[in-house]
């Protein structure tokens, strides 16, 4: 049976920090894992914090958004379908020859800019607001000041491992890490998070407007996903 889903930013801290323990460090999943632990427990010290004017509403954004990823480890571990999203990495996921950085990108890719349009849907469903009320979109750009302090910290330690890769196919991952951006990337999903509240309550329109944000993001995971070396051993 899957593990049920938290309902807090400490039950997603908790969840996460068992999963770390659980998964076997060179697994893929435990990758991004491991970033989305320490990511978790920033926003929670800006919420304790202060920082934002609608600490509730950004309190179930997060939890909203980690469920989605936890949706599909509790499926993958269950023998389920995964959103295609995620498809590559569970697929790839004990594959040795792929490098952390690789599984990491790929990972942040999915969740950024496939899940974080739909948790924000569904925060504003459940808060009963909409993207355009205050202060919805200032409180989603404050997220971006904190994660610029962690996305320099892991730009550096991929920086360090594409160092290491000097091959051909190294070339096109070494363009997906230089040109990736958590802040763009959550530009992005504001805009697909505008699209989708337009056509939340029309059926086909949203699935139309959903498979638009999901293909392109499975095609790019596939090629983030690319065998470029061996890792090194141990």
């Amino acid at each position: 049976m899957a593990a049920q889903l938290p309902t807090t930013v400490d039950g997603v801290i908790s969840r996460l920090a068992e999963l770390d323990a659980e998964l076997d460090p060179r697994d893929g999943v435990a990758c991004f894992n491991r970033i989305y632990l320490k990511v978790t427990k920033l926003v929670k010290e800006r919420v304790t914090g202060g920082t934002f004017k609608d600490n509730a509403f950004i309190e179930q954004m997060d939890v909203n958004f980690a469920g989605l990823f936890l949706k599909n480890v509790d499926a993958a571990k269950a023998g389920g379908p995964v959103d295609p999203a995620w498809q590559p990495i569970f697929d790839q996921r004990h594959n040795p020859v792929l490098w952390p950085i690789q599984f990491a990108l790929a990972a942040m890719n999915a969740h950024i800019d496939h899940d974080l349009a739909l948790a924000l849907v569904e925060t504003c469903k459940q808060r009963r607001t909409a993207p355009e009320n205050p202060p919805v979109h200032e409180d989603f750009e404050k997220v971006n000041d904190l994660l610029a302090s962690a996305e320099a910290e892991i730009r550096a330690e991929f920086e360090l491992q594409l160092e290491r890769i000097a091959t051909a196919p190294a070339e096109s991952l070494k363009h997906y890490v230089s040109a990736f951006s958590m802040a763009t990337a959550r530009e992005a999903a504001w805009f697909n998070a505008t699209r989708l509240w337009k056509v939340r309550d029309d059926f086909l329109a949203y699935q139309y407007e959903l498979a638009r944000i999901t293909t392109p993001v499975g095609l790019t995971n596939v090629a983030i996903l690319t065998p470029v070396v061996p890792p090194p051993a141990g």
